[in-house]
């Protein structure tokens, strides 16, 4: 069951009637880029036009500074709309955040009005530090999606596909501690932290030959002494680990906890293994969701939607495992360029990223409005 075309008809007038305000909402957050839970002007700018059309606000919420709740509707089916705006660091809004926030902020807008009628419950969630931090999986342990019967957001790319995968990830803090000691004097008296992530190296280097495809394992040295005539008592390391799933993820990091620890062993060095914030789960799109995106996306005449193997890594996965859940990907630069790339930066505030924008915000409210319709005719005893 979906929403009569003339209710549809009026939630795209009234994205339309606000198309300037959230073009220059995504165009001021495109200008101040913030990076993880630093955002405190974009949350604010996104929390204030909700709030000045009528939205309930709570800002900051769930614990984070950043982070802002806004609710409008009460009716029995619960849609979170969320909205990232997090910048990459030297690099701005090079991954299009200012999009997701102004399409989710538009979409919440359009919604707003005929929520009671459409039996809906309209929450946005400003959801800082998507690109690292793992925002939402700390909201989602906040109880921010508490009682949420479907979540979603629109993200730009340079190709367009409805049925979003990503791959789980994990990140690792290793730290050794060795003993210093002079390199001719009383070598023998040291510890080399050093060559104990030089080890770790090597056994993780003799792993990949054993690893799957889609298992990947990557990082970086961040100290490993400062001169050569001292035996380092510290060496230090960032590394990621990636999976196709999150049962994976978690094999995955045992065995490269292991070659860490064996680094330590080899040399009579402590480590400590630390993970300096939550995994990112695999994305799983809801078949009935997308569905009825898919179907309001050619309404909207977008692009024919590819079929992708997973190819990044988003905290809406953690959503995904405990919500029903969607996160279209928009074509914005024909492949031209893509996120994390200078180029998509520049691309964000494109006509075909405001194009985006609106598209975004309205096939979002019209899926939400599917979505409630169809809870509805579920609920009723006649079926109708």
């Amino acid at each position: 069951m979906t929403v009569a075309d003339g209710l549809k008809s009026a939630m795209r007038e009234r994205v339309s009637a606000h198309r300037e305000e959230l073009l220059t909402l995504s165009r001021r957050i495109h200008a101040h880029p913030e990076t993880a839970f630093g955002e405190h002007r974009a949350a604010e700018w996104c929390a204030g036009v909700l709030r000045e059309h009528g939205f309930a606000v709570t800002a900051p919420a769930h614990g984070l500074d950043t982070a802002f709740r806004a609710t409008a509707g009460s009716g029995p089916v619960t849609v979170a709309i969320a909205c990232e705006y997090d910048a990459l660091p030297g690099l701005g809004h090079a991954c299009g955040h200012n999009l997701i926030a102004a399409a989710g902020v538009g979409a919440a807008l359009a919604l707003a009005p005929h929520a009671d009628e459409l039996g809906l419950t309209v929450r946005v969630l400003g959801t800082p530090a998507e690109e690292s931090g793992a925002g939402k999986a700390l909201l989602l342990e906040a109880g921010a999606f508490e009682g949420v019967d479907a979540a979603m957001m629109v993200h730009p790319c340079p190709f367009e596909v409805a049925e979003f995968r990503s791959f789980a990830l994990g990140t690792l803090s290793v730290a050794y501690r060795g003993r210093s000691a002079h390199p001719s004097l009383n070598a023998h008296e040291g510890r080399n932290a050093a060559d104990a992530l030089t080890v770790a190296q090597v056994a993780l280097g003799l792993l990949r030959q054993q690893l799957p495809p889609q298992w990947k394992v990557h990082g970086v040295t961040t100290d490993a002494g400062t001169r050569p005539n001292l035996i380092p008592d510290r060496a230090t390391a960032e590394y990621e680990i990636r999976a196709s799933a999150a049962e994976d993820l978690r094999e995955l990091r045992e065995r490269v906890e292991a070659c860490f620890r064996a680094g330590a062993v080899a040399t009579g060095c402590e480590v400590t293994l630390t993970r300096p914030e939550p995994d990112y789960l695999d994305f799983r799109t809801d078949p009935e969701l997308i569905g009825l995106w898919q179907a309001n996306a050619r309404a909207l005449g977008r692009p024919e939607p590819q079929e992708r193997e997973a190819f990044a890594c988003t905290d809406m996965g953690n959503v995904s495992h405990v919500v029903p859940s969607i996160h279209p990907v928009l074509d914005i630069t024909g492949g031209t360029c893509g996120p994390h790339e200078p180029e998509f930066a520049e691309a964000a505030v494109s006509p075909e990223a405001e194009r985006a924008i609106v598209d975004g915000a309205v096939g979002m409210a019209w899926t939400a409005a599917d979505f409630a319709a169809a809870r509805r005719a579920k609920s009723s005893p006649s079926g109708d």
